[in-house]
C-alpha cells in the first residue's frame, strides 16, 4: 500500500460512506487502522496488508478508539464514557469512566498523555438514539483527566465542541481545540503530575473550515483536519500556516499517522448533508507525506475494581 501513495496526494483506501468518521487509531502491533462513524455506532479496522475492512457494532456513539497497555487491548470512547475492549474476542468490558450529565452531553475526541492518563472531551451531545444527527450548540462541554486510579479532575470548562487532545514530541506542550471557536489553544505541560498551566491561543481564525481533530509529527508540527474546509492544514510549533493539503470532501474529521515507515497521514471524513453528495463522503484516506509522526501513548490503567483492571496487570 504504501508504494502505491505519492506524496501529498490524498487515496481513498476504504470508501466506507460514514456519516461522521472520527477517533482514529494506527495499530502498530496488528499493522492495521481502527476508526469509528460516531452516528452509525460502528468501529472500523483496515488491515494495512490485506486492505481488508471489519466492523464492529455498538449500542450507542462510539466516538475515539485509543491504544492500551495490553496487547490485543484498545480502550474506546463513548458517548456515554470509556471501556476497555478485546477487538479478537469482541469482548467489552465494564466502564473505567462514567461521563457526568449523559446524554445531555456525550465524549467528543480524546487522547492518551504521556503519563498513560485519560483526557476525554465532551460536548452537548448532537446525536439521537437512533443515530440521526441534531443541532449542538451551548458551551457544556468539559475536559476531563482520568487518571490511571481512577480520580477525575476537571481540565477545562464552558467548552463548545472538544477536539484535538494532543501533546509535543518533548512533552513540553499540550494542545486542545474548540471547534465552535474556531481555536486550538496551548498549554505548558507538565509531564510529572499531568498538570497544565498557561494557557494560550495557538492557531484561531483559519478560514477554511473548522478545526476538529489533529494529528503531531515528529517535527512537532500539527496536522488539523478542517471541518467544512476541505483540506488538512499543517501548523507549525510556532502556530503559522505551513502548508494546506486539499481533499476530495468538505469534512474531514481527524488524522493519524500509520503504515510501514509512520509517513502515511490516515484521515476520516463525514458525509455532507442530507440531499447532496459526494462520491468519497465518509470514506478512510491515505497521504504519504515527507514526515514522520508520534506512535500513540498508552492508556495505563492500574487502578480501581472494573472489569478489565485484570488485562493490564
Amino acid at each position: 500500500m504504501d508504494s502505491r501513495l505519492r506524496v501529498g496526494e490524498p487515496q481513498c483506501i476504504a470508501p466506507t460512506g460514514d456519516k461522521c468518521g472520527e477517533g482514529i487509531l494506527w495499530d502498530e502491533a496488528t499493522q492495521s487502522v481502527y476508526w469509528t462513524d460516531i452516528n452509525r455506532f460502528l468501529v472500523h479496522r483496515y488491515s494495512w496488508k490485506s486492505a481488508e475492512v471489519r466492523t464492529w457494532l455498538f449500542q450507542e456513539p462510539v466516538t475515539c478508539v485509543l491504544a492500551a497497555s495490553c496487547k490485543q487491548v484498545l480502550a474506546l470512547i463513548l458517548g456515554s464514557g470509556a471501556m476497555f475492549w478485546e477487538p479478537e474476542r469482541d469482548l467489552r468490558h465494564d466502564r473505567i469512566f462514567q461521563l457526568p450529565n449523559w446524554p445531555t452531553v456525550r465524549c467528543n475526541d480524546a487522547g492518551v498523555d504521556p503519563r498513560g492518563a485519560l483526557w476525554v472531551g465532551s460536548m452537548r451531545n448532537n446525536v439521537k438514539e437512533d443515530g440521526e444527527s441534531i443541532d449542538a450548540g451551548g458551551w457544556d462541554g468539559v475536559l476531563y483527566r482520568i487518571d490511571g486510579e481512577g480520580a477525575i479532575t476537571v481540565m477545562e470548562s464552558d467548552v463548545g465542541i472538544s477536539n484535538t487532545v494532543l501533546w509535543n514530541p518533548d512533552h513540553s506542550k499540550f494542545y486542545f481545540g474548540d471547534s465552535m471557536k474556531n481555536e486550538i489553544r496551548s498549554y505548558d505541560y507538565d509531564a510529572s503530575d499531568g498538570s497544565i498551566d498557561g494557557e494560550r491561543s495557538f492557531f484561531k481564525g483559519f478560514e477554511r473550515g473548522l478545526p476538529d481533530g489533529s494529528a503531531v509529527d515528529n517535527d512537532g508540527y500539527i496536522w488539523n483536519c478542517r471541518y467544512g474546509g476541505s483540506c488538512v492544514v499543517r501548523v507549525s510549533p510556532d502556530g503559522l500556516v505551513d502548508r494546506v493539503i486539499e481533499l476530495p470532501v468538505s469534512y474531514p474529521t481527524n488524522c493519524t499517522f500509520g503504515g510501514e515507515d509512520n509517513n502515511i497521514l490516515l484521515v476520516t471524513s463525514a458525509s455532507p448533508e442530507s440531499g447532496k453528495w459526494e462520491r468519497f463522503g465518509g470514506g478512510l484516506f491515505a497521504i504519504r507525506t515527507n514526515t514522520t509522526g508520534q506512535l500513540p501513548n498508552e492508556l495505563n490503567w492500574v487502578g480501581g475494581q472494573h472489569s478489565g483492571t485484570a488485562l493490564l496487570d
